[in-house]
């Protein structure tokens, strides 16, 4: 049986509409499983970060299930220019999120399924979550060669990963999240996870380490999402010795969840998915009539810190150039902005045609690694 609360008539009649899902978990139980009701990341992403803050887990476990609509999720220390192809994501739509836990870029779609297990951080166990998983995925079907690493990944047939992890541990609460490949968009996962970039960004951020990965449902046609989640939910029950049923939530419900539309919206700010990214350094060329220019740029909150042209003596005039710089820096290292100050540049200075397209042609330079 599942309880939705999204459903306000339901709502009425198991918890007031002014109490909180705090209130409620109390009321059921000690341990639960929560699915959400969305498919979008920065909810999701909020979701658990609300429950991580307000939901006392001295005493409780609680495993979030979801899945997600296309989208790049980071780690919070990592560097998106240098995990993803960008331009790619803009042109198809696929939005990017920073977690606030640590570890490497995944892709997402609606073919994965994402476990979250929330415990008190006395009580966090990595191991033990995902034997959960592979011990759920062997009662389906006792022949599927499924096992842990010690890098807490999960391996189909000791070679292809089906499943990574991250994790956050706060001073008194903890959670791991994973992922588990049943159906995922191989072809888009591979395209979007790709940076075209990331030879000419030197980055002190954490690295993705590529691993060769598979669907469950490569190997097995009848272990599709729907399938495997249910038998996750049973294993977790199991494991933890309870029986309530599965809660749905709507995760943008703030009536039970009093602050998490901030939260949600916090995760969508340009500050946060692109301006926490470590400090870095681009080191590229541009090839202009022949000519090759360098551009080296040092990046710091998402912004740029140093611009320098080099090129040969003449080929531009100086004070362009100095003016050209000083436009650039402090602003966003982003196509969109660039695209603005190049525009209101040109335009201000009354730039002669070729200046003008020597100016246009570096500008392409710096938004192909953008």
């Amino acid at each position: 049986m599942i309880l939705r609360l999204s459903d306000l008539n339901v709502i009425s009649k198991s918890v007031r509409l002014k109490s909180t899902l705090t209130t409620f978990f109390d009321e059921i139980g000690k341990d639960i499983i929560i699915k959400s009701s969305s498919t979008g990341i920065y909810e999701n992403l909020a979701l658990e970060d609300w429950i991580h803050d307000y939901v006392d887990l001295q005493n409780r476990n609680i495993l979030l299930l979801c899945r997600n609509s296309p989208a790049v999720v980071i780690g919070r220390h990592q560097n998106p220019w240098q995990e993803c192809n960008l331009p790619l994501m803009r042109r198809l739509g696929i939005p990017l999120a920073r977690r606030r836990s640590g570890g490497g870029t995944v892709f997402h779609d609606t073919g994965n399924i994402n476990m979250t297990f929330f415990t008190s951080k006395k009580k966090y166990d990595r191991h033990r979550n995902l034997t959960v998983v592979t011990n759920a995925l062997k009662e389906l079907r006792p022949n599927l060669d499924v096992n842990s690493t010690d890098r807490f990944d999960i391996l189909l047939n000791g070679h292809y990963k089906i499943s990574g992890t991250a994790a956050k541990l706060g001073r008194t609460a903890a959670y791991h999240h994973c992922t588990l490949l049943c159906s995922v968009d191989r072809s888009l996962l591979s395209s979007v996870l790709k940076s075209n970039n990331s030879q000419v960004i030197k980055s002190n951020a954490t690295p993705s380490v590529p691993s060769p990965v598979k669907n469950l449902m490569d190997v097995d046609p009848s272990l599709d999402t729907d399938t495997v989640m249910e038998a996750i939910a049973s294993q977790y029950k199991k494991e933890f010795d309870f029986a309530t049923p599965v809660i749905t939530v709507d995760p943008t419900h703030e009536s039970l969840m009093p602050g998490v539309h901030k939260m949600t919206r916090d995760l969508l700010t340009w500050e946060w998915v692109y301006g926490k990214t470590p400090k870095f350094s681009v080191s590229t060329s541009v090839v202009v009539d022949r000519v090759n220019i360098t551009l080296d740029m040092d990046i710091k909150n998402g912004k740029v810190e140093r611009f320098d042209i080099g090129f040969p003596d003449g080929w531009l005039p100086l004070e362009i150039v100095n003016e050209f710089t000083s436009t650039m820096n402090g602003s966003r290292f982003c196509p969109r902005e660039t695209a603005v100050l190049l525009s209101a540049f040109i335009r201000t200075n009354s730039l002669a045609a070729d200046i003008a397209e020597k100016i246009h042609r570096l500008c392409e330079g710096v938004i192909s690694v953008m």
